[in-house]
């Protein structure tokens, strides 16, 4: 069952995208200091091209145009930040590229660590009503051990507020928190093993706690396809309201398939099968995940979401940059 409105007008075709880059994507990290990302890599267990650090604007741009990317929207490293002005100083930097390269980046603005409620709250209006932020950048929880909550915590609900408020948009992103024990190969670093379900975990929470309709006019994207999300929401949605949780099965359902899921490094036949039957095409965005990874990497992943809708161009045009349009009206201009 289709969940499209029929668009007989769209021009997206698996045999044109990179030739014109037209793509909108919501997955782009800006890594600011190389020095401080390396060290950070070998925590995790995870390589960054080195051609790719630091973030420059210039080789970022001949990256988007080898991937067909119109436009990016820039992101914070997915990380907590507990100094307000190194939050502050980021974000500025971030609105002044924007500002260069109108046509080529928009930015989801950071904020301090969750946990500094007021510092975040100053951040969230200085950057809507200064910066003219696109939207926040978001992980899963913030603090370490026993001592991290996650991001529908009660503590933070002056923050959703908020943000509920603005109607603002959040891109969501798992935090890489290690297991109990370490991550089970070089191979299989925290960012491939432990990331998506960080972010699958966000997500639960956010539904089990009614907060996802509680703040409705909160316009969450759950990066790589939500993780593990749309194969285990329906575990929750039976078990959650089992163990307690009011929501009936039906609801937990429904409030997942308000997230909108964005395809950085996710995009297989059977990753793409799972998310066409859990939600509506308009609810999935393109992301690239660049600089994270080499650009062949990123392409290897376009190719199969390419490859997936190569008989149903409304869709892939939907994915590739209307869907962004509608949740990022200043890029049609």
């Amino acid at each position: 069952m289709s969940h499209l409105h029929t668009n007989v007008n769209c021009s997206t075709s698996p045999s044109t995208q990179f030739h014109s880059p037209k793509i909108i994507d919501v997955h782009h990290h800006v890594f600011f200091d190389a020095q401080k990302k390396a060290k950070k890599n070998t925590l995790v267990g995870w390589i960054t091209p080195p051609e790719h650090l630091p973030w420059r604007p210039s080789p970022a741009m001949l990256a988007m145009n080898t991937m067909g990317i119109r436009t990016a929207i820039l992101s914070p490293p997915p990380v907590a930040i507990t100094n307000r002005t190194e939050v502050r100083a980021m974000n500025i930097y971030l609105s002044q590229l924007r500002a260069a390269y109108p046509t080529r980046f928009g930015f989801l603005a950071g904020l301090p660590t969750l946990g500094d409620v007021q510092g975040a709250l100053n951040e969230i209006a200085f950057a809507l009503d200064h910066l003219e932020a696109d939207g926040f950048a978001l992980i899963s929880s913030y603090g370490t051990g026993n001592t991290a909550k996650y991001i529908a915590d009660d503590l933070f609900d002056p923050i959703w507020d908020e943000l509920n408020r603005r109607h603002a948009v959040v891109f969501l992103h798992g935090a890489q928190t290690p297991s109990s024990t370490p991550y089970p190969h070089p191979f299989l670093g925290l960012p491939i093993s432990e990331v998506p379900n960080e972010t699958y975990k966000a997500a639960a929470q956010l539904v089990v706690t009614g907060k996802k309709r509680r703040f409705q006019n909160v316009k969450i994207i759950l990066a790589h396809l939500g993780g593990s999300t749309p194969f285990l929401a329906p575990r929750v949605a039976s078990l959650s309201h089992y163990m307690g949780c009011p929501l009936t099965p039906d609801e937990i359902l429904h409030d997942f398939k308000t997230f909108y899921y964005e395809t950085a490094l996710s995009s297989h036949p059977t990753t793409l099968a799972a998310l066409d039957a859990f939600v509506p095409i308009d609810r999935v965005l393109f992301g690239s995940d660049y600089p994270a990874v080499s650009t062949a990497t990123s392409r290897w992943f376009t190719k199969h979401l390419e490859d997936h809708y190569a008989g149903e161009p409304c869709k892939l045009e939907r994915i590739l940059r209307d869907n962004a349009l509608a949740l990022f009206p200043r890029l049609r201009a």
